[in-house]
């Protein structure tokens, strides 16, 4: 197999929007050290392997909210769960005993503030299908890896969901007193992290930023989502924050604001690069003398080619705004605004 090389700066292609401290091997791209791992992830990246989720979901921060969680988590002490001695924690009796020692631990902190987290919430998550056995072990191993060396924590897998998922809460005050606070250069760590676990179980997963897939809008927060669906069903208003986002995107859609915000260029400048940066890479790859090389340029290619264009969430809105409007006017039906009005 011929040297595998990279065009410059395509490393910023999957670079974490924020950068951690100390990068991982695999995040750098370097011909002569890490080439069979960059083109790997590349060939996950084009055939668009599944994205693993790793979200902080909350904190504790007193004993009865600590003892609720956990109760929540093991389903009242009805589902096993475990620790970081890979012991088992089964039971009401001893979910509780669990809780009472942790919250001693940071009642007794002398540093500890009013509003310092008791636990961290995390949930480690893949679609339907995945080997919810599987992605036990990745987590566990995960969690072993990530947080046994300082922090106590409970592990409990749930399969009562389409989504096979993980919960673990990780105790904030690590045993040298210090204590956990994720950002987010720590979160697309433990993603990189968690999905490198999966597949050493046999899971195609990956962890990339969304602008390495072409994507240049954050995914709608579940509770927004809701009400967006309560009010296109008619069961209820809609929030004071989608509210306002639609009357932005109304007034670049009707008012004559047709040229994008300087944010809106920024993130189609940016993508644009991304996807310069792929093709460049693809023609790379497409002149190897190697012809694995030149099969993954020519699917490099054909993922940048399906890509949809680079929109915020903002010009979306309005462009669809735009496309119901028409429809109505050519059918002749009232546009959602005048069946409001009315």
């Amino acid at each position: 197999m011929s040297e595998f090389r990279t065009v410059p700066g395509f490393e910023d292609v999957w670079r974490p929007p924020v950068r951690p401290r100390r990068r991982r091997p695999e995040e750098v791209l370097s011909a002569s050290g890490h080439a069979s791992a960059v083109r790997a992830r590349l060939q996950r990246i084009v055939r668009r392997a599944t994205e693993v989720m790793v979200k902080v979901t909350g904190r504790t921060r007193d004993p009865a909210h600590l003892a609720a969680h956990l109760s929540y988590v093991t389903r009242n002490g009805e589902l096993s769960a475990e620790d970081r001695d890979g012991c088992a924690i089964e039971g009401r009796q001893q979910v509780a005993d669990t809780a009472r020692d942790w919250s001693a631990a940071a009642l007794m902190d002398s540093r500890r503030r009013e509003t310092s987290p008791f636990s961290v919430s995390l949930i480690l998550s893949m679609p339907a299908g995945t080997d919810p056995l599987k992605l036990r072990d990745a987590a566990r191993a995960f969690a072993l890896e990530t947080f046994a060396e300082r922090h106590e924590y409970l592990l409990a897998l749930h399969i009562d969901t389409p989504h096979p998922h993980v919960h673990l809460t990780v105790r904030a005050l690590a045993d040298d007193g210090t204590r956990l606070h994720p950002k987010k250069a720590n979160l697309a760590g433990w993603r990189q992290d968690f999905a490198r676990a999966l597949r050493d179980r046999g899971v195609d997963a990956e962890a990339t930023p969304r602008r390495a897939r072409g994507v240049t809008r954050k995914a709608e927060r579940p509770a927004i989502r809701q009400l967006r669906e309560r009010h296109e069903q008619g069961r209820g208003r809609i929030g004071w924050v989608a509210s306002e986002k639609l009357r932005d995107a109304a007034q670049l859609a009707f008012a004559g604001q047709a040229s994008a915000s300087a944010w809106d260029c920024r993130i189609a400048d940016g993508q644009m690069r991304i996807r310069r940066l792929y093709l460049a890479q693809a023609k790379l790859l497409q002149s190897s003398q190697d012809a694995a090389d030149r099969a993954l340029g020519a699917e490099v290619e054909t993922f940048v080619r399906s890509l949809r264009p680079p929109d915020t969430e903002r010009l979306a809105l309005a462009r669809a705004l735009r496309e119901a409007n028409e429809r109505a006017r050519s059918t002749g039906e009232p546009t959602r605004q005048a069946r409001d009005r009315s």
